[in-house]
């Protein structure tokens, strides 16, 4: 049995598509306190880890990502005991996973309102290549192992003002049977109605690939951003985002 399969019974009920996709081998990887007979692991992907099993202040000091997301507040203590005044403690909210949700009139409409000086793109590799360019648009390939890998495996909807991207909507990961949005506009150009645009158009091209869009919260603009699309929200959570 190897590791993953070890460790698989910590997260159950862990109803997060980043979590999915490490599990099942997309990307990421997993650290457990002890290979052998885990007691307490982490998943990482990208930005995150996750952490599950049974606390302790040696293992949450080795949270290997920069936002540190709990199985359940327990792991709090042994978080602050670890990290002190190094880590911020804040919410994030959890999205339903509602498949006939969407309303592809609705969604249409969003992308018909894009303003006209404004051309909505999938990504190919020179729109992948701007991603890397400025901080606002680096998570959108960021986790897969390269831009040819993402080409393969994901997929993304850019807002292009004069050839520069300026917003867009990619698959930040990848799990069987759906993708993770990664969502952001440059900020100079918010406020415009293109993320709105952006993500109409992500989440139409996913359900027609037959693909699951997932959606999780950063802030409540999110929530909005998202509600606007069709999604409800199911729960705030806690994380603590390492300094």
């Amino acid at each position: 049995m190897d590791l993953l399969q070890k460790i698989a019974p910590l997260f159950a009920g862990w109803n997060e598509t980043l979590i999915w996709s490490v599990l099942q081998g997309h990307m990421g990887y997993a650290i457990a306190d002890n290979e052998e007979v885990p007691t307490a692991a982490q998943l990482v992907l990208g930005d995150f880890c996750f952490l599950a099993g049974q606390p302790s202040v040696p293992f949450a000091a080795g949270a290997a990502a920069r936002e540190i997301v709990l199985q359940d507040e327990s792991w709090s203590d042994a978080i602050e005991r670890a990290w002190g005044s190094l880590v911020q403690r804040k919410l994030r909210y959890a999205i339903k996973k509602e498949p006939d949700v969407f309303s592809r009139e609705t969604l249409e409409g969003y992308i018909e309102a894009l303003p006209k000086e404004y051309e909505l793109r999938l990504f190919d590799r020179a729109i992948c290549e701007q991603t890397v360019r400025e901080d606002w648009s680096r998570d959108f390939c960021a986790c897969f192992s390269g831009f040819d890998d993402f080409l393969a495996r994901g997929f993304g909807v850019a807002a292009l003002h004069n050839g520069r991207l300026v917003s867009g909507a990619s698959s930040y990961c990848v799990y069987d049977g759906g993708v993770e949005i990664e969502i952001d506009t440059a900020p100079d150009e918010r406020r415009r109605g293109l993320a709105l645009a952006c993500g109409a158009r992500f989440i139409l091209e996913a359900l027609d690939r037959g693909l699951y869009p997932s959606w999780d919260a950063y802030d409540l603009r999110s929530v909005l951003l998202s509600e606007k699309l069709g999604y409800h929200v199911d729960h705030p959570y806690v994380i603590y985002i390492r300094r």
